[in-house]
């Protein structure tokens, strides 16, 4: 195996295994180094897993509680809830065998292990047991280690009682009741999950709305559909902590300066994620840090040292596999010297896989509002919608926000079937600075859910026809 590379890419998840790949597309002799299965968190414990999950729960919900409704019956409908974990992890090694073929296809080398920067150009590979086995050098160093579930003390991760969502994807058995804690993506799309399986679900969030990044009357539209399935929603609430006590979890929670006790079978820890920045040599090196992140120059992810560079979630939010996607394409192309015009991190969607479910990207309407824009909102109920009604998802709507003076498209907040499909469309349009009247005129497709967007354009213009 050659020792002397262009480029080495530490870490095999969104950001690493595309920057290794584009990397060899332009003639760099490129290495990847990960001590698990290329895909990172994202292929192998995060983006596809949870979505093979989730569309379990999703047919078995459509079945059970609409079945009559399509003229579908099933006597004893019934789930087995140990194949809906095993589709999800045969999902997941499938996807990471392809992406093993792809790194082969493009004569990346590929090495397996722990590496670890020991000069500015020499990189050290230990085994599982701790032991250097190898070293390479390589001209320039990509690092892609991406994140890990962030835990504080109080919630302290035991992996069996208290889990993170690694441990919630593959569960022996369905827990009775669960308590989330923390309502961003995570702790939504493991509360729906779980919820429509059977699961008491107890969903705890510290901000006053559940998806406290998105627009307010997203956040509440989702919080009346969980209402509803009957999950409960604490919000506004600080954990004190959470304790095991024999075969429970205890947590206490205090709401308004009154502490409440709660008990539960597992608790899912949802409070975010933090970089994995530790054992990868960054401090003997001098590599600045901030927030627990690798500070980089956004223009090139480098690093304050030349030639080591860093993509995706270590280098702090958004954390999105899409970002890191990008940003490793955006610097292996600097690196060969192309000319690329800057990530636009104003313009990238965010996507909630629950049901009903949930797409933005840009402004909220309180965000545009601060900033001092007058502002054009229009909202198209999916209630509105012939294809909507056709489907039986007639939860939710489309939410568009416009520059009063120039007609710019500020943001777009999407709440229902196919959302995280539909916010494509806004994004292109933003990317090529479309107007409220250019949307309007843009002849889509009937019946479709995305008439739904010309439409809700058309109602910010007080020209909306089927509302």
């Amino acid at each position: 195996m050659p020792n002397q590379f262009n480029i080495a890419v530490l870490g095999g998840g969104p950001g690493g295994y595309v920057a290794a790949i584009r990397a060899a597309q332009l003639g760099f002799k490129t290495v990847v180094i990960d001590k698990d299965n290329l895909g990172g968190i994202c292929l192998n414990w995060g983006c596809i897993p949870t979505k093979s999950l989730l569309r379990n729960a999703e047919i078995y919900d459509t079945v059970k509680n609409q079945g009559n409704d399509f003229g579908i019956s099933a006597k004893e409908l019934t789930f087995d809830f140990k194949r809906i974990i095993k589709r999800s992890r045969k999902i997941s090694d499938r996807i990471s065998k392809n992406v093993e073929m792809l790194i082969k296809k493009n004569k990346v080398v590929r090495i397996r292990g722990f590496g670890r920067l020991a000069s500015q150009n020499k990189i050290d590979i230990y085994d599982d047991k701790n032991k250097k086995v190898n070293s390479i050098s390589a001209d320039n160093t990509i690092i892609a280690t991406g994140a890990k579930p962030k835990s504080i003390p109080s919630i302290p991760v035991d992996k069996k009682m208290i889990i993170t969502s690694t441990e919630a994807m593959i569960l022996p058995e369905l827990p009775k009741e669960l308590i989330v804690i923390g309502a961003g993506a995570i702790g939504v799309e493991f509360a729906y999950f779980y919820s429509v399986l059977g699961t008491k679900v107890t969903v705890i969030e510290v901000m006053e709305n559940i998806l406290p990044i998105e627009d307010k009357e997203v956040s509440k539209e989702l919080e009346k559909s969980f209402n509803k399935r009957g999950i409960k929603i604490i919000t506004g609430a600080n954990v004190q902590k959470a304790e095991v006590k024999g075969k429970k979890v205890k947590v206490t929670v205090s709401v308004n300066g009154k502490n409440e006790e709660l008990t539960s079978d597992k608790v899912l820890n949802a409070i975010g994620v933090t970089g994995n920045v530790e054992g990868f040599g960054l401090e003997e090196l001098g590599i600045e840090l901030y927030k627990n992140h690798i500070k980089v120059d956004k223009s090139t992810y480098e690093t304050n040292v030349k030639g080591i560079y860093a993509i995706g979630d270590v280098i702090g939010p958004p954390w999105l596999a899409h970002v890191a996607s990008h940003e490793a394409i955006h610097c292996v192309e600097g690196i060969k010297g192309l000319k690329n015009k800057p990530i636009d991190y104003e313009n990238i969607p965010g996507c909630t896989y629950c049901q009903p479910q949930i797409a933005s990207v840009g402004l909220t309407e309180e965000k545009a509002k601060d900033l001092g824009y007058k502002t054009k909102v229009g909202k198209f109920p999916f209630m509105a919608s012939g294809k909507a009604f056709a489907i039986g998802e007639r939860e939710g709507f489309v939410k568009l926000i416009f520059d009063e003076k120039y007609g710019e498209l500020l943001g777009a907040h999407i709440i229902g079937s196919e959302a995280t499909e539909l916010i494509a469309e806004i994004v292109l349009a933003r990317e090529l600075e479309a107007t409220g009247e250019s949307i309007i005129k843009t002849v889509h497709a009937h019946p479709t859910l995305s008439e739904s967007i010309m439409e809700s354009a058309a109602q910010a213009y007080g020209e909306a026809i089927h509302i």
